[in-house]
């Protein structure tokens, strides 16, 4: 039944989701954000679809963008790994405990707070003008590891439960705590992201919440929109990635404020 999707979206609409996907993919591998732009286009060209179809359809596709970035920052950008994994590894676990949370805690009294932190990270940013322009890493010891795992887990439930910005903190968080610019904190980010990807799809899969004939198109589109971010991004460099980290978190801040109001 599902499989039907596909041939039904030819000729017109399934063209649009793989350029959505591509577009999504470039994004993500550059900064982060990806969900903005391909969850919201498959809601649109997807309305009769259950909500749980399209999250499982939209992580299933920006896993692979998201592997395929990280593996490309992994071989190209050189990032401390120890803290990186112990942030991966609470990410995984904990993103379960936020996946679980989301029929316990009401969405609307965390956006104000989601909404205040960004803020507050687009002024922090802005008024620190060698914020992330220098790689400066620190040396990693034990309070090093259990920030990072305490950031992981912190982040993993908050994407397991909600979702928007998590590259954007991640990225802010790596530089903040770790001292890394914004190129390498964005391929940090990446490896904690494809964690937390994972972690959604081995709840989305099983329950069969995965359009996979649409899925595997929008993933090979994912990919390549991935491939051609990151070879962007290590083009441009941390300048880059600064200006498009602060365009989305200020594209953020404007959705989520809208969502609130509306």
């Amino acid at each position: 039944m599902r499989s039907a999707v596909v041939l039904e979206l030819i000729p017109t609409e399934l063209p649009w989701l793989l350029c959505i996907a591509f577009v999504a993919g470039l994004v993500d591998a550059a900064v982060g954000g990806g969900g903005l732009i391909q969850l919201p286009g498959l809601f649109a060209t997807l309305p009769q679809q259950a909500p749980s179809l399209i999250l499982g359809t939209n992580k299933f596709s920006a896993m692979f963008g998201t592997g395929a970035s990280a593996w490309r920052y992994a071989r190209t950008v050189r990032f401390p790994w120890r803290p990186v994994l112990y942030a991966t590894a609470a990410a995984f676990t904990f993103s379960f405990l936020g996946a679980t949370a989301v029929s316990l805690l009401p969405k609307q009294a965390v956006r104000p707070l989601i909404l205040l932190l960004l803020i507050a990270m687009l002024i922090y940013t802005l008024i620190k003008k060698d914020f992330g322009a220098l790689h400066r890493p620190r040396e990693i010891g034990r309070r090093e590891l259990i920030t990072a795992l305490a950031m992981g887990a912190a982040i993993g439930f908050y994407d397991g439960f909600f979702g928007p910005g998590t590259g954007s903190f991640l990225i802010f968080l790596f530089i903040r705590f770790f001292g890394l610019d914004f190129l390498r904190a964005s391929a940090a980010a990446k490896v904690v992201n494809l964690a937390t990807n994972l972690a959604a799809l081995s709840f989305f899969l099983p329950s069969g919440q995965v359009m996979l004939a649409l899925g595997i198109p929008m993933a090979v589109a994912n990919v390549a929109g991935a491939v051609a971010g990151t070879r962007m991004a290590l083009r441009g460099g941390t300048p880059l990635i600064r200006k498009l980290f602060l365009v989305l978190v200020v594209v953020l801040i404007g959705k989520m404020g809208w969502d609130l109001l509306h």
